[in-house]
């Protein structure tokens, strides 16, 4: 009977290794999935959670050893990282521009002074968009014997989009600086304001953002909707008295129980020094996500500032993103131009690319 039994099992085992069923799993090891076969078909991931190959090789040894092969090389490493030196990493360096936060705002039709209609200054925008890019990274990019004039980091640019999404309208940036004279410098020479004012920061506001730092205010950016702007510029001190000061807790707590923020704080008025007095609060500035532009509105009208009439006016804006730190932590396949090029790039004018060489950028 045990004979019979096991002639049996035998039997089933070996017929299917001849329809060569195995599990595949795709990703892992480029020696488990590139097997040399006329007819090999692969699901990606089954309704019912399991993953299917079939092959017309009825083999499975090749699999096996190179399962074996890359358990191996695990070991190895494991084994190799255990032997190594350990590193204890200290605290994450400060930026040497760390001390305040100014934004920039600006609107390409209100600062244009060659009078081009609104799809020109879209595409004459577009055409510097990598002008821009590359001029932001190279201030965010210096170390210690390296770029060492570099005076502001550009935390982010944010293009503004039209309200049919659409165009590109204008920017707004924000930037990290020890004095504001170095800001004022670097617009300056920002590739964007130069096509639209020649250099000249007259009609460009300029503030100084003291951003909320409280953990729950950031929010990723495209999480659960689109990314929003909200400009948000007080009325008159006579008309408003003390109402921010007063409603400064129940903001606080709408903005948290929202659970759309990504960034927010109230613009001031960009003094010399931080501790001013006359850096008085003109108006708020929040980044957040929203379903859509309905949502976007009901959720900036409803904050209790608007709500009790301290502001004059809102706008509400959406946005795209530009990589402006200089990681290079990510490359965008989908891209015509990849980041790679300028890394490159910039990797052969001496600028400090490697992710361990600006740890400060951790932002």
């Amino acid at each position: 009977m045990n004979t019979f039994w096991t002639s049996a099992i035998l039997a089933i085992l070996g017929a299917n290794v001849c329809h060569g069923f195995s599990i595949s799993v795709r990703g892992a090891s480029s020696l488990l999935t590139q097997r040399p076969t006329s007819t090999s078909l692969y699901s990606t991931f089954a309704a019912d959670g399991s993953e299917y190959s079939s092959n017309d090789s009825g083999d499975m040894d090749e699999e096996a050893e190179a399962l074996e092969k890359l358990n191996s090389f695990d070991r190895q490493d494991f084994e190799d990282d255990a032997a190594g030196e350990t590193v204890e990493l200290g605290p994450v360096p400060m930026s040497k521009n760390t001390g305040n936060r100014f934004v920039s705002l600006v609107w390409d039709r209100l600062l244009d002074t060659k009078g081009r209609d609104a799809l020109d200054l879209h595409y004459d925008r577009i055409a510097l968009t990598e002008d821009h890019v590359m001029f932001c990274r190279k201030a965010n990019l210096y170390n210690e014997t390296f770029n060492t004039e570099s005076m502001v980091d550009v935390l982010w640019s944010l293009p503004i989009l039209s309200s049919d999404l659409q165009r590109v309208i204008g920017h707004a940036m924000c930037m990290e600086s020890q004095e504001l004279h170095h800001v004022q410098s670097f617009l300056k020479e920002e590739p964007i304001i130069n096509m639209l004012t020649g250099g000249d920061l007259t009609e460009i506001p300029i503030y100084r953002w003291r951003h909320i730092r409280d953990y729950t205010l950031r929010i990723d950016d495209g999480r659960f909707g689109f990314p929003c702007l909200c400009l948000a510029m007080d009325d008159e001190p006579e008309q408003v008295g003390n109402l921010r000061q007063e409603m400064k807790e129940d903001t606080m707590e709408y903005l948290i129980r929202s659970r759309k923020v990504i960034a927010a704080g109230p613009l001031h008025l960009p003094t010399e020094f931080k501790d001013d007095p006359s850096s008085i609060p003109v108006g708020d500035l929040m980044l957040f996500n929203a379903k859509d532009r309905a949502d976007a509105i009901d959720f900036c009208e409803n904050t209790p500032n608007a709500q009790e009439g301290l502001y004059k006016d809102l706008r509400v804006h959406f946005y795209n993103t530009l990589d402006v730190t200089g990681k290079f932590v990510s490359e965008d396949p989908l891209s015509e131009q990849p980041c790679g090029d300028m890394k490159e790039a910039m990797e052969y004018w001496g600028y400090p690319v490697e992710d361990n060489q600006t740890p400060w950028l951790n932002w």
